[in-house]
Parts: C-alpha cells; sequence; structure tokens
C-alpha cells in the first residue's frame, strides 16, 4: 500500500505543521521482514501525510528479495517510512518505518539512534522473516512488542504457539493487529509505551 502520493501537494501543509503546545517528543520504530505491513501501518496510524520511499519493485531485486507468501507486493521501501502521532498537547510520537529487505539493513543503525523502542510486525505465513529481526533488536538491547498483524489469508495460531515457534520470552508482550485499522495500530503502539513504562517502574527481568 502507497501513501506516498503526495506529488500534488508537494511543501509545507496547514495539517502537517507540529502543535504550538508540543514539548517533548519520542522515537518509535517498526520492523519486520519484507512485506509485513510497515508501511501500512506508520500510514494508517499518522496524523500527518506520511513520508514513504517506497519504489517499484524491478528485476534487479529477482533472486535477492524473497517474494514467499508477497508474491503480489508491487512497491518496497527502500529507506524508511516516517510518520507522526500527538499522544497529548505535550507530547509528540515520531514513527520510522524500516525497509524490510537485509540488503537494506545497513540503514537501521541511523533510524535506530534515539528509539525509546519498537514493534515488531510479523506475518503468521513467514514467520522464519522474523528471526533475525528479532536477533538484531536483542544484539542492540532495545525494548520491543510483536505485533501479529491480521492477513486474510494467514493462518491463526495461539499466541503461545508463535511465541514459542519465535522463542520469545515470557517479558516480550505480543498482541494481535490489523494494520489497515488506525484504532488497532494505535493500540499497537500503546502496548509498546505501556510496556516501555513499566520497564521504568518494576526491576530488569532476569536474561538468559
Amino acid at each position: 500500500m502507497d501513501f506516498a502520493n503526495s506529488e500534488a501537494q508537494a511543501g509545507p501543509q496547514v495539517q502537517d505543521a507540529l502543535p504550538a503546545s508540543a514539548r517533548s517528543a519520542v522515537k518509535v520504530v517498526v520492523v519486520g521482514g519484507f512485506g509485513v505491513g510497515k508501511t501500512t501501518l506508520v500510514g494508517s496510524v499518522s496524523e500527518i501525510r506520511p513520508l514513504t520511499t517506497e519504489e517499484t519493485m524491478t528485476q534487479a531485486g529477482a533472486g535477492v528479495d524473497s517474494l514467499v507468501g508477497a508474491e503480489n507486493k508491487t512497491e518496497t521501501t527502500v529507506a524508511m517510512d516516517f510518520g507522526r502521532i500527538s499522544i497529548d498537547e505535550n507530547l509528540v510520537l515520531y514513527l520510522f518505518g524500516t525497509p524490510g529487505q537485509e540488503r537494506f539493513w545497513f540503514l537501521w543503525k541511523g533510524l535506530f539512534e534515539g528509539a525509546l523502542g519498537a514493534v515488531v510486525l510479523i506475518d503468521t505465513r513467514r514467520l522464519e522473516v522474523s528471526f533475525s529481526v528479532i536477533n538484531r533488536l536483542e544484539e542492540r538491547g532495545v525494548p520491543f512488542v510483536v505485533a501479529v498483524n491480521a492477513f486474510p489469508d494467514a493462518p491463526v495460531h495461539p499466541m503461545e504457539e508463535i511465541r514459542s515457534a519465535l522463542d520469545l520470552p515470557d517479558y516480550v508482550p505480543m498482541v494481535r493487529c490489523d494494520a489497515r485499522e488506525r484504532a488497532s495500530s494505535r493500540d499497537t503502539l500503546l502496548a509498546l509505551m505501556s510496556y516501555l513504562h513499566s520497564l521504568t517502574t518494576a526491576p530488569a527481568p532476569e536474561r538468559p
């Protein structure tokens, strides 16, 4: 899904202006494998026209990017997606969506600088594309929640089965979401905010 169709509205828009009352901002990153819905989530929940860097997929990616489970995808993020949400009159949340293909993961370092946490979107049809993503977050020590995105033809499994398949510790929150729906995407971000708050008020869990 492409939310970048804004060439006809080039230039600053009044509705995109940062609220004058904003005093602080936090940064959250949306990550996941190729085609799991990152651009869709950022676009559905952003209060401003989201900035995307989607490009049409060409034969250059053939044999490099796996399309298994995403055969109908025609565009892909090559740098980042960007959106904004006002939590209240003083606090603004900035959303950065990462590219899913491993060949673009060199961009992650910059996107993660200053981030408080991350949402990991997964597709139950292609759980294997999430393993490397989760490993990278764990290596960086970035707090995250896992969101199981609802695709019409995706199998539905109990959350505990998905947790076991991903080898996720019990303390990592998991939620179901529909990245196409604003309310569902908002609730996913609220789950991350709640988790981040809990980390500041409770002893850190023992890690293996």
